[in-house]
C-alpha cells in the first residue's frame, strides 16, 4: 500500500521498518549498503541515505565505519512499540470508524481475506 503523498525517504523508511518487524533483519545484522538498497528499490541513493539517517538519529541503526549500517540492540523490540503506538493513534481510529459504520462484527473480520 504505497502512500505516494509521503515522501520517498519515508516510504523507504517504512520499507527498511517492514524488513526489521517481519525478521529479515534482526538485531546486530547488516543492512544493505546505501547503494544496493538504492538499485534495489529505483531510488536515489542520497534519498535512502535519509532515510538510513532517520533510523540513525531513532538510535535504530549504528554505523561501523568502513563497514556498514547494523540494526542496533533492542531495535526491533523499540520500532514495534514505536509502530504500534503510531498505528493506535493514526491508523486505528478511521479504521474502527468505518468498521463501527459498517456494523462489522468481530467474527467478521476474523474470517476476511488478508
Amino acid at each position: 500500500m504505497a502512500d505516494d503523498s509521503k515522501p520517498v525517504y519515508l516510504r523507504l523508511r517504512e520499507i527498511i521498518a517492514a524488513s526489521i518487524l517481519d525478521g529479515a533483519f534482526g538485531d546486530g545484522d547488516m543492512l544493505p549498503s546505501v547503494r544496493a538498497f538504492a538499485a534495489a528499490q529505483g531510488a536515489n541513493p542520497l534519498t535512502v541515505a535519509k532515510a538510513y539517517q532517520s533510523f540513525q538519529d531513532d538510535g535504530l541503526v549504528l554505523v561501523k565505519r568502513g563497514v556498514g549500517m547494523f540494526v542496533a540492540d533492542g531495535a526491533t523490540r523499540r520500532l514495534r512499540e514505536m509502530e504500534r503506538e503510531r498505528f493506535m493513534e493514526t491508523v486505528w481510529p478511521p479504521v474502527a470508524a468505518q468498521i463501527r459504520r459498517l456494523g462489522l462484527r468481530l467474527d467478521e473480520l476474523d474470517k476476511a481475506p488478508v
